[in-house]
C-alpha cells in the first residue's frame, strides 16, 4: 500500500454550516477498509499565524485572554489569522503590533503545522522575530488581552508545567527553545 495514496472514497458531500471564519461539511465516505461512514470536516478561512518575539535580553511576550471555546483563561504567544490575499509575514507583523505593540526588524519563518488534522484543514505558520522596538498595543475590539513580557526561559517552563496548552504556542516555544540551544 502506498502511504501517499488516499485510501478514502468520497461518496457525497454537503455543507452544514458557514460563517466568516469557517465552514463545516459532512462527507459520506467509504473508509480505508471499505466500510461506509461519515466524516465531518471544518475548513478554516484564515491561516493561523503565531509569533515568538525575542528581544536582545532574551525576553519574549505572551498574551493572555479568556477563550470562549475552552471556558478558561489561556496564555499564548501573539497570534491571529491571515485572510486570503494577505501574505503570512504581513499578517505576522500586523498581529505582533496589534497584540503586543512591538515592531520587529528581523523575521524568520520557523515552522508550518496542521492543527487538529483529524477534523480540520487548518494550517499554521510560526515566525520568530528579533530586533524589537516596543510600543503600544491596539487589540481588536473583540479582544480583552493581558500582555506579559518575561524571560523566554519562563515561557518554556510554562509549557513544561502545562500552563501553556495552546498547540501553536507549545509548538513554537519548543521549536525556538531547540533552535536557541543549537
Amino acid at each position: 500500500m502506498s502511504f501517499k495514496q488516499n485510501p478514502w472514497t468520497l461518496k457525497s458531500s454537503r455543507k452544514i454550516y458557514e460563517n466568516p471564519w469557517l465552514s463545516l461539511r459532512e462527507d459520506q465516505v467509504l473508509n480505508p477498509n471499505g466500510n461506509p461512514g461519515i466524516y465531518g470536516v471544518v475548513s478554516m478561512k484564515n491561516v493561523a499565524i503565531g509569533i515568538i518575539p525575542i528581544d536582545s535580553e532574551g525576553n519574549t511576550w505572551l498574551v493572555g485572554q479568556y477563550r470562549y471555546t475552552l471556558e478558561q483563561y489561556s496564555w499564548e504567544i501573539p497570534m491571529g489569522g491571515c485572510p486570503s490575499g494577505e501574505l503570512p509575514l504581513d499578517a505576522a507583523k500586523r498581529e505582533l503590533k496589534e497584540e503586543t505593540g512591538c515592531v520587529a526588524k528581523t523575521w524568520e519563518k520557523i515552522m508550518d503545522l496542521h492543527l487538529s488534522n483529524c477534523v480540520t484543514d487548518e494550517l499554521g505558520h510560526i515566525f520568530l522575530c528579533r530586533d524589537l522596538c516596543e510600543g503600544q498595543n491596539c487589540p481588536d475590539d473583540d479582544e480583552q488581552l493581558a500582555v506579559k513580557k518575561m524571560p523566554f526561559t519562563e515561557a518554556v517552563a510554562m509549557v513544561h508545567l502545562g500552563e501553556i496548552t495552546d498547540a501553536v504556542s507549545v509548538a513554537g516555544i519548543l521549536k525556538v527553545d531547540w533552535m536557541l540551544k543549537q
